[in-house]
């Protein structure tokens, strides 16, 4: 703000023109209450509160309050680019994926020796703004992983509360479910149903990465086999298969400890093929029967698979801990452009650069002292040698900002 401070008692006052507040801040909050990030789809734009403008008598304008955005447990925040911003993996763990802007400088600030009534202000810096990509990766404990209707949801439906949709066809399942196995008072773990994968999977055929991601945090897999051959597949085969597309997706999580659960084996041929199965992968994996249909062999998977999970929990206890690596906000602005350069369109020259574009931000147009000093912090920047350097010619058109001027040589 521009104002001077006018009181009876106080007949040389001088400028009072206070700062304007900063812009808040837009920042992503873990919570474990949700489960999907839904509601980011009917709502894309998110804008925290500009601060408020500066007041006379040297008083600050209020910082803008803050943009709190909950998102799931598990969240990954990625720039449009790709680029890893943050990982949301902790109950109210917080996130600032965009900076408010600072405020603009009130004419109380600009007071010099040679210069005891300034009456220019300067705006505020933009806050930062960028598209953002959320990508869900459910935390589980274990997760079901097998070919779609080999009784993946039956087994979770069976062991925990969740009740996920079931029925005789591919694909009954499109989103993963979560269920809370309890052993007992004590001991209880997290179960995801991944849905069903296919041939190519780990390459992306149909919904593959949207499957694979949620497999990646898991510490324990159950693999789920339709032991029966039911629809003509081989069971062994449909092992090696999956195998395949987990290694292909990312590798090693082929290698995260498994447990195979042929089920199925209520059906016929399921004994010939269970023999089968555990002569040739029974040396390297714990093989399970059972029937989800039915029940039989369910609280027993469940408690070899609470077995392997505290062994991998024991394991990775003793491992050293690892410093986690401070996650830097991509800058908007490249770091190696130059502060000021002149560029040629359409027949008129323009200057541009980081520190070019940061003046024109903060002058106010409308106020001739500020224009003032914008021109004659480009005369110290020596916009005359880079428009000389860069061509430009006696006559010529040159655009700062809003602003055109004529180039002289003289």
């Amino acid at each position: 703000m521009v104002a001077f401070r006018r009181e009876k008692y106080v007949p040389a006052g001088g400028p009072s023109g206070g700062d304007g507040g900063k812009g808040g801040d837009v920042v992503f909050v873990a919570d474990e209450g949700l489960r999907t990030l839904v509601d980011f789809r009917y709502k894309r734009r998110l804008q925290a509160s500009p601060g408020e403008p500066g007041k006379n008598k040297n008083m600050h304008g209020a910082s803008g309050a803050s943009l709190s955005v909950k998102v799931p447990v598990g969240t990954m925040v990625k720039d449009e680019d790709g680029q890893v911003i943050g990982d949301l993996v902790h109950h109210r763990q917080r996130l600032v994926v965009a900076k408010g802007g600072r405020g603009g400088k009130g004419n109380a600030r600009f007071v010099s020796s040679v210069n005891r009534a300034p009456r220019v202000a300067d705006n505020g810096e933009p806050g930062e703004e960028r598209w953002l990509l959320l990508e869900l990766k459910l935390l589980a404990d274990v997760g079901l992983v097998g070919f779609p209707n080999v009784g993946k949801s039956t087994i979770i439906s069976m062991v925990s509360a969740a009740k996920p949709k079931i029925a005789d066809y591919h694909f009954t399942t499109i989103d993963p479910n979560l269920g809370m196995v309890r052993i007992d008072d004590e001991e209880s773990f997290v179960l995801a149903d991944i849905p069903g994968l296919i041939e190519g999977a780990g390459e992306g055929a149909g919904l593959g990465h949207r499957f694979l991601r949620h497999v990646e945090r898991t510490k324990v897999l159950i693999h789920v086999l339709d032991i029966s051959g039911y629809e003509g597949r081989d069971p062994l085969e449909d092992f090696e298969q999956i195998q395949k597309e987990l290694e292909i997706y990312s590798p090693g999580l082929s290698g995260k400890p498994q447990i195979i659960a042929a089920n199925k084996m209520d059906l016929p041929q399921s004994q010939e093929n269970l023999s089968r199965l555990i002569e040739k992968l029974g040396g390297r994996f714990l093989i399970l029967p059972l029937s989800a249909a039915t029940g039989s062999g369910c609280r027993q998977l469940m408690l070899e698979a609470l077995s392997l999970l505290k062994e991998q929990e024991s394991a990775l206890a003793a491992l050293p801990p690892v410093a986690e690596e401070e996650i830097k906000v991509t800058r908007l602005e490249a770091e190696s452009e130059p502060a000021l350069f002149a560029e040629k369109e359409k027949g008129y020259w323009v200057l541009g650069g980081s520190e070019m574009r940061r003046q024109i931000q903060r002058t106010n147009f409308a106020n001739d002292a500020a224009v003032s000093r914008l021109l004659r912090i480009l005369q110290s920047m020596d916009v005359d040698g880079v428009l000389r350097k860069a061509g430009a010619a006696e006559g010529d058109t040159v655009v700062i900002g809003p602003m055109e001027f004529e180039y002289s040589e003289s």
